[in-house]
């Protein structure tokens, strides 16, 4: 089934960032004012969002886990994506729903791409493997300063095995996001997170009320 037929209903939204820019909170809050305004909306996650694919996040996050080599990691992502795909994100799509899911196939080039050093055409055929071409209609980049973000993170005791990574791979990270979005003006959005909470949605609600009347 192509990629027309498949998200020829609803809107397919992805939050995207580096860690600590709080783009979490900011699905929520975008979700919960959907819903407030008639929206029915699916929050999700990446790796995650089914059951199967919850159990591949705990096994790519553990900080335990650090033998795990850089192509496993690739491809347990993609896995994840695959099942979130089929089981949630496109039925809801079909329905009419609003889709928001915190990371997507972005995340992935830019971590395991762009971090990890993984040749990004390989990244991307895999990719186009587990997502059938599927994109999002509209992706927002939250961004913010690496060091910030780990910091943010810290405060609140948040530590997996990506964000042990050291300083530079974080930094290669964002670099990748902010090529990405160069890249791809018309579907990424980028917003300054470093303001307050309530600029923040404000400026995402904005966007997003765009891309809706659109």
């Amino acid at each position: 089934m192509r990629e027309s037929q498949k998200l020829k209903k609803g809107i397919f939204i992805s939050f995207e960032g580096i860690e600590g820019t709080g783009k979490t909170t900011q699905a929520r809050l975008l979700s919960e004012r959907l819903v407030e305004k008639g929206y029915e909306v699916i929050l999700t996650q990446e790796p995650g969002g089914t059951v199967i694919g919850n159990r591949i996040r705990e096994i790519l996050l553990l900080p335990e886990h650090k033998e795990m080599s850089y192509m496993t990691e690739l491809l347990l992502y993609n896995a994840a994506r695959a099942q979130h795909l089929s089981e949630k994100i496109i039925p809801a799509l079909n329905e009419g729903k609003v889709v928001i899911t915190d990371r997507f196939t972005d995340s992935t080039v830019a971590y395991q791409g762009y971090g990890r050093g993984i040749d990004i055409s390989l990244v991307m055929s895999i990719d186009s493997i587990a997502t059938g071409g599927i994109k999002p209609h509209l992706t927002i980049l939250f961004d913010l300063d690496v060091e910030v973000g780990l910091k943010r993170n810290r405060g609140i005791n948040k530590v997996d095995r990506l964000e042990l990574e050291d300083i530079e791979f974080h930094k290669k990270v964002r670099e990748g996001y902010l090529k990405i979005a160069e890249a791809e003006p018309d579907r990424i959005k980028t917003v300054d997170t470093s303001l307050p909470l309530k600029d923040v949605s404000e400026n995402v609600w904005e966007i997003v009320r765009w891309r809706l009347e659109k």
